[in-house]
């Protein structure tokens, strides 16, 4: 089969979150089985687009409404990804530094799909699946089945993954002018709760619906902010699909961001020397228990408490812990966490951004990693914990859920119910028991890095979909 996933991000071309981590990997797995995966992203003016050699491939003029555009398809020359990676350039759209975040998103994203659907409408054949992620390509599968310019390819069936539903793209009526034209008495699949809303619409229209786990299916039934009735009314052609993780690139035997690397037989030294050196750079000692938190500083992540979290764990356990942070997010949680470098200096530090190389050095240097998430659809970031010996201290919710179990129920994690202060505390203090008891601690280590989450199981639940739907 001939698959082309469209989406925002694409991991190492642009990321801001987990959809690039996916979109990056599971095309390469799903090639391994013998299909055609490519990949079709916004031509952003990042690093690896800067560096990367491509080659026009397509060169046209779009609309979308009144304005007139043109747009290059450029091909990646090396495939250096393990797929074809294809980039749409429109001057003034999609050449700035940042994925998301302008006034004018909207008309960013609508003109990127309507480029992408335009350029493939012109093959002289058809793809066998045209794999939606999230609200940016969500008017895709509207387009598609509605739009008479695109009806050469209304056959072709559509899917679509959600990644998170917290966010849907939503934007008013007075840009439905935007779309190519279809019947007006198709509007009603474009709308939900008096807005064109990309994600609901997707959630009409795509063939089939998947989620990044089965627990993150069933949860958003009942919270989805406001989809959860049209979520449930298409329960029938959904399905939950566990995140597998790229095991070349999430790898400490062969890692090239690390100091360095190791395997389940020199695990303890090679966490301990990378332990070593993380501690260094930040001021930590490296014979104390060491918690980390890698990620975006916002409330589904519970971020929010998480300096109060610190203040009362570092007040509880003294000079016997240490905490790093590595994300960035809402400037009041920043400003918070930056505070308590004052009063816990040599056991506490923070890094405000993002840096994909120390995010690395952290999975293989801590101990514990926390995720004290209030949404998790998936999460990423417990399962390069367990790939790289460290122990999750997570909620029980969404993929977390599905991934992480209690030592308390002869597992490899430490869970609890609440993304609360004293839940998460009351975890961490767990957690030094569970560090100080060495023989134990030592077993689990060697437990977790055991654990396949490769996307070999996942690349192949998504083909057996595919065929399904076909």
């Amino acid at each position: 089969m001939e698959i082309i996933h469209i989406s925002a991000e694409c991991y190492p071309v642009a990321k801001v979150g987990g959809l690039a981590d996916v979109v990056g990997a599971l095309p390469k797995y799903q090639n391994k089985l013998g299909h055609i995966a490519k990949v079709v992203v916004p031509a952003y003016d990042t690093k690896f687009i800067r560096e990367s050699e491509f080659e026009v491939t397509y060169d046209a003029w779009a609309n979308y409404g009144n304005h007139h555009f043109q747009y290059r398809i450029l091909k990646e020359k090396t495939n250096k990804l393990g797929f074809d990676l294809y980039v749409i350039h429109i001057q003034g759209l999609t050449d700035r530094p940042n994925v998301y975040g302008y006034g004018d998103d909207t008309e960013r994203f609508i003109a990127f799909q309507i480029a992408t659907l335009d350029w493939i409408v012109q093959w002289e054949h058809r793809p066998d699946i045209i794999h939606c992620h999230d609200h940016h390509t969500g008017l895709i599968p509207f387009m598609v089945s509605n739009s008479v310019k695109y009806k050469p390819i209304s056959g072709v069936p559509t899917v679509l993954t959600i990644h998170n539903a917290q966010y849907q793209g939503q934007f008013g009526w007075d840009k439905l002018y935007y779309l190519p034209a279809f019947d007006l008495w198709k509007g009603g699949l474009l709308g939900w709760e008096d807005a064109i809303n990309p994600l609901a619409s997707a959630i009409k229209c795509a063939w089939g619906v998947t989620t990044v786990s089965p627990t993150y299916l069933e949860e958003m039934m009942g919270n989805a902010r406001g989809l959860e009735s049209l979520l449930r009314q298409e329960r029938w052609k959904s399905v939950g699909i566990l995140n597998g993780i790229d095991s070349e690139v999430w790898n400490p035997e062969t890692d090239p961001m690390l100091g360095k690397n190791y395997n389940l037989k020199t695990v303890e030294a090679g966490k301990l020397a990378n332990k070593t050196a993380l501690c260094n750079v930040f001021q930590l000692d490296p014979s104390k228990p060491l918690f980390t938190f890698i990620g975006r500083l916002v409330d589904e992540k519970g971020a929010d408490i998480l300096p109060d979290i610190f203040y009362t764990a570092l007040q509880q356990h003294g000079d016997n812990i240490n905490i790093l942070v590595l994300g960035s997010g809402e400037n009041w949680v920043e400003g918070r966490l930056n505070q308590l470098k004052d009063l816990f200096g040599g056991r506490y530090n923070v890094y405000i951004g993002y840096n994909e190389q120390v995010s690395h050095e952290m999975y293989a240097g801590a101990d514990f990693l926390l995720m004290p998430s209030r949404v998790e659809p998936c999460g990423l970031n417990q399962l390069y914990a367990l790939r790289y010996g460290t122990v999750p201290i997570v909620r029980r919710v969404g993929g977390l859920r599905d991934t992480v179990i209690d030592i308390g129920d002869n597992g490899f994690g430490i869970c609890h119910d609440q993304t609360s202060i004293w839940d998460v505390t009351h975890s961490i203090n767990r957690a030094v028991g569970f560090y100080n008891d060495k023989k134990a601690f030592k077993a689990v280590r060697k437990t977790m890095m055991k654990i396949d989450h490769s996307w070999d199981r996942a690349a192949l639940n998504y083909i057996e979909l595919y065929q399904k739907l076909k």
